[in-house]
């Protein structure tokens, strides 16, 4: 991808998809999870958590757990080495899992929160993760109950993330939709936020999704394929390139 080679002011939205290659279960696990006979607002919303606390606490537990077995995948870890490798590089997630940090991505928007921190529910102050640590549920010292900092259903993004995002879009020379169905708002405004300012439009998905027909290139394959690709031909280019040392 010649934008690539030519360090053009690079962002990427990552969305479900890329966890996905990394073992990271959907939302509630599959039909035949212990979660399946719950609704996604039993379990991630203010209203199922004022409801049963108690529930919500278990099932984040669980999926800490899960996420914690997994390791990140070469999609990852190619888009760790772009931020090093590219002066102007943004990465956007709509992951909670942390995955991308562990890679070694430094600098990472998140739109949803992170499931492994947390914050008290009557206050918003941060809260440790050995918070996690106990079955029972958390209190601050203001005495609200502590909750995992992720968004919740019918609840607003974080102003700041969203904002870094937007602005990052709209500067975007190249803009990546990386495994996400281009469904969920207002993460899925960004694409279209960046094409309409004139930049060139990837996306890598395994299914077409609402931006593929207004894409300039589309991927339907697994992002760690696509982006161990690319990656692959930026080393050849700038090996052949006199005084470059590339990782």
């Amino acid at each position: 991808m010649k934008l690539l080679r030519d360090n053009a002011r690079t962002v990427v939205l990552t969305g479900a998809g890329v966890s996905a290659e990394s073992g990271v279960p959907t939302f509630r696990g599959g039909s035949d999870s212990l979660w399946a006979k719950f609704s996604p607002e039993e379990l991630a919303s203010i209203d199922g958590f004022m409801a049963n606390p108690t529930l919500v606490w278990e099932w984040y537990s669980w999926r800490r757990k899960l996420i914690g077995e997994a390791q990140p995948n070469p999609g990852h870890e190619v888009l760790a080495k772009l931020e090093k490798h590219l002066s102007k590089f943004t990465l956007v997630t709509q992951n909670v899992d942390n995955l991308h940090q562990r890679a070694g991505s430094e600098q990472v928007i998140e739109l949803h929160g992170n499931i492994h921190k947390n914050k008290c529910l009557r206050c918003g102050r941060p809260a440790p993760e050995s918070a996690f640590a106990t079955d029972q549920i958390p209190k601050c010292s203001c005495g609200g109950m502590i909750r995992p900092d992720v968004v919740w259903f019918g609840e607003l993004l974080p102003e700041a993330a969203l904002n870094a995002a937007i602005v990052a879009a709209g500067s975007a020379e190249l803009f990546m939709s990386i495994g996400t169905s281009a469904l969920v708002f207002p993460a899925a405004d960004l694409p279209v936020i960046a094409k309409r300012r004139g930049a060139y439009l990837v996306e890598i998905n395994l299914e077409e999704t609402r931006i593929s027909p207004h894409a300039d290139e589309v991927f339907h394959a697994p992002s760690g394929e696509v982006l161990s690709a690319l990656w692959d031909q930026i080393r050849v280019d700038d090996k052949s390139r006199p005084n470059t040392v590339v990782d």
